[in-house]
This record gives structure tokens, C-alpha cells and sequence, in this order.
């Protein structure tokens, strides 16, 4: 079979969070019969031959005994993953007329091919379907675990098999258009804090870290309910608006993760091993991809045992916490992903973790407790406003089964919360400064204020994080001015190692 004419397909490329335009394009010449793809492709866009030779045979379609050259055009552009083999094969197609080009230019095509022509699923569509929109065309793309388009009216093809969208000739021809359904559905994680016993100050603690979005610390024996409390986070942060979920959705779809319950409005909540590596937590590799951090972008990040992380993976997490947003330096260029989420972390009181614990003994030294809570970091802890000590709960209540504050009851007190911050921020908008920083202490909170940093040697920094905690517990308590009593449990919630 002679050539009919070149073909040219639009597909992309992932760059992080982004995807690049990339075009296929594809020329027939005699010579050798053979498949060469140039324009810079790594091994596994290299292997695409032999997956679309396979499978378009398999489809009851023929190769052309003459030399293919395909061009993944910019050619500078390193290009990744195997998204390539539906434009790749579709291209093959239209330019020997086996299926005709009319429409294939309306659309942009990703998809990796099975030998048996069967159409998977890429990591990434959600920024694949953000770039169609920008380009004005619609998105053709193999399978649909976890799709979720972020831009309404955005119009979508999903083929499982060439086979059958080529035998319709129609492979760029909408099968349905997917559209986002809103998060007002949403269902609740079944975890509640109901189910932790004996635990008000640490679920006290957990509000006013909610409010002022503050990383929070519990300290406590094994056994205690950290781990249980820190999981009931997302039932009581609020729902996810429109921008949240979406930029939510384009990072776990571009690590490929699954979205589903990202696209329900379901808040992240990632719980990283201790043996994590740095790239896994902050992101990186190659293809570069996001770390953990990025993963619970707005939601929780919890690090259970966080002694027994490696100091510099720790230490690693100072900048994203201050400027929600990491950044990574390849040689090909800057990488920036985004890390807005809410720090929960666990620890030990010591090595055999009984410190302080009232029913056992330690049988730690000092020096041992001293270098085991020190791995933590002083400019680390420093950024950790809220620290909450998590003691063993009530035998008898537990057996009895008492039940606690729910999640429910905590998420109503949370919504007034943050409706009434809301407000009191829209009020302060071009008002002066009223006491510590922009917040409004009264004189006594202010005088009390003066006097506790006087005595336990406040650093600028600590009165600053103090003051925040502060603020968020008069918010939680719908208070317009920050009272004394809020001052005082602000310094009860702040580290006692840390100035």
C-alpha cells in the first residue's frame, strides 16, 4: 500500500503540573520498511513502535511496507510516558488512508495502546484537559479511571479500543461530554471523632489548628489515639470551593493517582512511612513528579513518629510550609508545585515513649530522651504552632464506650468559626493596627501578653506565632477582641523546648 499523504495529530507533553503542546508528525519515504521516532522521545515513547505495530494488526489494520518517520515536534522538548501511542498510531492511519482526517485537527489525542488495540488510561489527563480547553479543542483519551474535566463544557471522548471508534470512523467524534458535578454531595468519611474517648483538649486543639490552618503536634505514649485523631482531621475541615478541588485533582491526576475521591470533594489526607525518601516527600525523579507534600495539597499531611524521620527529609519541609509551594531545580528547568496543606504530626515523649506516662515507667536516660526529641529540630518545631499533649485516656471510659465530640459538633463550631474570621477580616480592611500586629488584643490580653513573653523570653518569631494562635481561639470563640484567657492558652498549646 502506497502513502496517501503526510498527517500531523496534537497531543502533549507533562511538565510538571502543566502540559506542553506537542504535535506528531508523520512521513513516509522508500527505503528499509521500518518505524523511526525522532524529536527527542526517551525509551518508553521509543517502545511506542512496537506497541502500535501490534496493535494495529491486531485491529485488522496494515502497515505500509516503506520507511515511517515520525517527529514529536518541538524536538528540544524531552519527551516522557507512553500517552504518544494513540496519536502515534491515528496519524499512521489518516496519512495512509485507512481512516479519513476530516476533524482529527479539532482535537487533541493521549492514550497508551495495549498489542490487542485496546486504549489505557495516562497519568495526567486533568492537565491534558486544562491545555484542550486553552487550545480550543476537545480531548480524546483512553479509559476514564478517575477522569474528571476541570473546565465546564470541556468536550471528551473516551475510547477503550481503536477498533471500535475506528470502525464508526469516528475517533474524534464526543462518545459523551463529561462535566464536572459540584462537591455539594459530598460524602463524609465514615471516621469520627466520636469514636476517640477521653481526648477534649486534643480535639480542642484540633479546632483552633483548623481555624488559623496551623501545624499541630501531639505528644503522648503509644496507645494514646494519635494516630486516631490525626486520621478524623478531614471530617471536620470544610468543603473544598472550585479552585481548591481543582488544583487538587490536577496534581494526584498528574502523579497518577487515583481522583475519585478528590472529584467527590473528599479533602486529601496522605500519611507518608517514615522511611520516606526526600524526593517522595518534596517531589522529584525522572520524569519529575509530585512528592507527598504536593499530594495533600489543600489537605492533611500526617507524619506519625516523626523522630524516626531522617533529619533532612524534615528539615526539607521549612520552605513549603512558609511559602506553600516547592520548588525543583533540574537541569532542564525549574519545577514548581504547590503545598498548601495542614501539617499533623505525632511523636513520642522518648525512645520507649512512656515518658511522663503515668501507669508505666521510662526507662530511658536523659541524655537518650534529650537527642531523641532534638531530631525533630528546634527551626522545624519553630514553624509548629500548636502543641498538644495527648495522655493515655480513662480505662473506664473506654470500656464503657463513652462517646465524645463528634465530628459533627466539631465541624458546626468550625463553620462559625471561620464565617465569623471571615467577616471580622472584611471588617479590619483599611483599619489601623490594634494591638500585636494587625490582631485586636484587649489592654488586658495585651498586658498579659507582655508579661508571659517577658518571662518565658520570647523570641520575635515565637510572639508572632503565639499571637496567631491566639487570634484563631478567639475566632473559635466568636470573640471579637483576643482575651486574656486566649493569650494564656496560646502558650499552653506553644512547645516548651522552643523560645
Amino acid at each position: 500500500m502506497m502513502p496517501a499523504d503526510t498527517c500531523s495529530i496534537q497531543t502533549a507533553q507533562l511538565r510538571g503540573v502543566t502540559a506542553l503542546p506537542i504535535t506528531v508528525e508523520v512521513g513516509m519515504t522508500a527505503g528499509i520498511p521500518a518505524i523511526t521516532i525522532v524529536g527527542c522521545p526517551d525509551s518508553a515513547v521509543l517502545e511506542s513502535r512496537l506497541r502500535v505495530r501490534a496493535a494495529l494488526k491486531s485491529c485488522g489494520f496494515t502497515l505500509p511496507r516503506v520507511h515511517i518517520t515520525i517527529n514529536l515536534s518541538p524536538a528540544e522538548i524531552r519527551k516522557t510516558g507512553t500517552a504518544y501511542d494513540l496519536p502515534i498510531a491515528l496519524a499512521i492511519l489518516a496519512s495512509t488512508g485507512q481512516i479519513p482526517k476530516e476533524g482529527l485537527d479539532q482535537s487533541l489525542f493521549v492514550g497508551e495502546l495495549a498489542l490487542n488495540g485496546d486504549i489505557a488510561t495516562t497519568r495526567g489527563t486533568v492537565a491534558y484537559a486544562r491545555l484542550a480547553h486553552e487550545l480550543g479543542l476537545s480531548l480524546v483519551f483512553g479509559g476514564e479511571r478517575g477522569f474528571l474535566p476541570i473546565e465546564d463544557g470541556l468536550v471528551c471522548s473516551n475510547i477503550s479500543a481503536m477498533k471500535t471508534g475506528i470502525d464508526a470512523c469516528r475517533p474524534f467524534a464526543p462518545i459523551r461530554e463529561l462535566r464536572r458535578d459540584g462537591p455539594s454531595d459530598m460524602p463524609r468519611d465514615e471516621l469520627d471523632f466520636a469514636d476517640v474517648i477521653d481526648q477534649d483538649v486534643a480535639k480542642r486543639a484540633f479546632l483552633v489548628a483548623a481555624v488559623g490552618n496551623h501545624g499541630l503536634m501531639m505528644m503522648g505514649p503509644p496507645g494514646a489515639g494519635k494516630t486516631m485523631l490525626a486520621k478524623r482531621m478531614p471530617s471536620i475541615l470544610p468543603r473544598m470551593d472550585d479552585r481548591q478541588l481543582n488544583e487538587a485533582l490536577l496534581i494526584h491526576s498528574v502523579a497518577g493517582e487515583d481522583t475519585k475521591d478528590i472529584s467527590l470533594g473528599i479533602r486529601p489526607f496522605r500519611a507518608p512511612h517514615h522511611s520516606i525518601s526526600l524526593g517522595g516527600l518534596i517531589g522529584g525523579g525522572r520524569p519529575v513528579l509530585p512528592g507527598e507534600i504536593s499530594l495533600a495539597h489543600q489537605g492533611v499531611l500526617f507524619l506519625d513518629e516523626m523522630p524516626e524521620f531522617a533529619t533532612n527529609v524534615l528539615q526539607s519541609l521549612r520552605q513549603p510550609l512558609e511559602e506553600h509551594e516547592v520548588r525543583i531545580v533540574r537541569v532542564d528547568g525549574v519545577y514548581s508545585f504547590p503545598c498548601k496543606f495542614q501539617l499533623i504530626a505525632a511523636s513520642n515523649p522518648c525512645p520507649c515513649g512512656h515518658l511522663g506516662d503515668p501507669g508505666h515507667e521510662c526507662s530511658c536516660p536523659p541524655a537518650r530522651v534529650a537527642a531523641y526529641q532534638a531530631k525533630i529540630g528546634g527551626p522545624l518545631m519553630d514553624r509548629i504552632d500548636v502543641v498538644v499533649d495527648v495522655a493515655r485516656p480513662d480505662s473506664q471510659k473506654v470500656i464503657a464506650g463513652d462517646a465524645g465530640l463528634s465530628s459533627r459538633d466539631m465541624r458546626m463550631l468550625l463553620d462559625a468559626a471561620l464565617e465569623f474570621k471571615s467577616w471580622r477580616e472584611r471588617g479590619l480592611r483599611g483599619a489601623g493596627k490594634r494591638g500585636i500586629g494587625t490582631y485586636a488584643f484587649s489592654p488586658e490580653a495585651q498586658s498579659t501578653f507582655e508579661a508571659v513573653s517577658e518571662r518565658l523570653a520570647l523570641g520575635g518569631r515565637a510572639i508572632a506565632r503565639v499571637s496567631r494562635v491566639a487570634r484563631s481561639i478567639a475566632d473559635l470563640e466568636l470573640h471579637e477582641e483576643v482575651s486574656s484567657e486566649n493569650v494564656l492558652e496560646a502558650c499552653a498549646f506553644r512547645s516548651r523546648a522552643h523560645g
